[in-house]
C-alpha cells in the first residue's frame, strides 16, 4: 500500500472483487478509473467536465448521479480511492511539522473557514507534509456507500510518481501537469523537489506566463532546462505550442512513465497512477 493516503475503515461493503476503482473528484469535474486486477487492465475510464466551478452539494450531486447511472460503478470494489483535487493544500517540511498547526500552514495561502476540516499525507519520497482540505460530504458518501476507503490529495500521488521518475536523476526538470482549468509545476532537480505549485488558467498567454514566472524566480534559463508536459495535452495543443516557442527543450511525457496507459497519451496522469 502506497505510503500518503488516509485509510477509514469499517465492517463495509468493499469485497474480494478483482475491481478497484479511484474517483478524482474537482469542483470543475470527476473523473472515474476502474482496474481489473486480474491482467491490470483499464476496465473503465471517464470523466465528466463542467461549464463552471460546482458547490461542493452539486459536486456531490453529480456524484451520485454518475453512480445511479454507470453500470461500470455498480460493479463489487476490492477497493475504494478518493483522490482531492483543489487548490486547498501546502507543502511542509516534516521536520517542522506539527499535527497541531494545520490551520496555521494553510490559513497563509488558501481561504479556508472554521469549520473546514483539513488532514495531511506524508510523501513517501520526500521528507514533506501535503496539507489539505478534503471535500467532506464527498468523504461521508463514500463510506457509506463503500465503507472502508483510502483517501488523499492529487498533489501527494503527482509529487511521489515524478519524484519516482527522477529518483536517478542528477540534472533539473520542469514537469507540467495540465488539466482542464488548473496546471501543476513541478521542478526537480538532483532528484529533490526544487518547487511545486499550482495555477489556474483561462488561456495559452496565462498559462506561458505562469511557466515563465516560475523560471524566473528559480533564475532558470529558458534556453536550457527541459520541460515535460503530461496530462491533457498533445504536440498540436496551444498550450505545447506556446511552450515550444519559449522554451527551447519542451516534450511530452513518455507513455513509459505511466502506471496505466490509454495509449501514447498521459492524459489522466493522476488518476492512472493512483492505484
Amino acid at each position: 500500500m502506497e505510503t500518503g493516503q488516509k485509510i477509514i475503515l469499517s465492517n463495509n461493503n468493499i469485497s474480494d472483487s478483482i475491481y478497484e476503482l479511484s474517483i478524482q473528484v474537482n469542483l470543475n469535474g470527476l473523473s472515474f478509473f476502474v482496474l481489473n486486477t486480474m491482467d491490470s487492465k483499464i476496465e473503465f475510464l471517464e470523466s465528466v467536465n463542467f461549464d463552471k466551478k460546482q458547490t461542493p452539494q452539486a459536486l456531490l450531486d453529480q456524484l451520485t448521479h454518475s453512480f445511479n447511472s454507470t453500470e461500470d460503478l455498480q460493479k463489487p470494489f476490492g477497493s475504494v480511492t478518493v483522490i482531492h483535487d483543489n487548490e486547498l493544500a501546502t507543502l511542509v517540511p516534516k521536520p517542522l511539522f506539527d499535527e497541531t498547526n494545520l490551520v496555521d500552514y494553510l490559513k497563509f495561502n488558501t481561504k479556508i473557514l472554521k469549520t473546514d476540516f483539513i488532514t495531511y499525507d506524508p510523501l513517501s519520497i520526500e521528507d514533506l507534509m501535503v496539507v489539505y482540505v478534503p471535500l467532506v460530504n464527498i468523504n461521508n458518501f463514500i463510506f457509506e456507500r463503500f465503507g472502508s476507503f483510502v483517501y488523499k490529495h492529487s498533489a501527494t500521488i503527482l509529487l511521489n510518481r515524478v519524484l519516482t521518475l527522477e529518483k536517478n536523476s542528477k540534472s533539473l526538470k520542469m514537469y507540467l501537469n495540465i488539466e482542464n482549468s488548473h496546471f501543476e509545476i513541478i521542478v526537480v532537480d538532483n532528484n529533490k523537489l526544487k518547487f511545486y505549485n499550482r495555477f489556474e488558467y483561462n488561456t495559452k498567454e496565462d498559462f506561458i506566463y505562469y511557466l515563465l514566472f516560475t523560471a524566473e524566480q528559480l533564475q532558470l534559463n529558458p534556453e536550457e532546462f527541459p520541460v515535460v508536459l503530461m496530462g491533457s495535452v498533445d504536440k498540436n495543443d496551444p498550450l505545447f505550442k506556446i511552450a515550444y516557442k519559449y522554451v527551447r527543450h519542451v516534450s511530452l511525457l513518455s507513455k513509459d512513465a505511466m502506471l496505466y496507459s490509454t495509449g501514447a497519451s498521459s492524459k489522466h496522469f493522476t488518476l492512472l497512477n493512483s492505484l
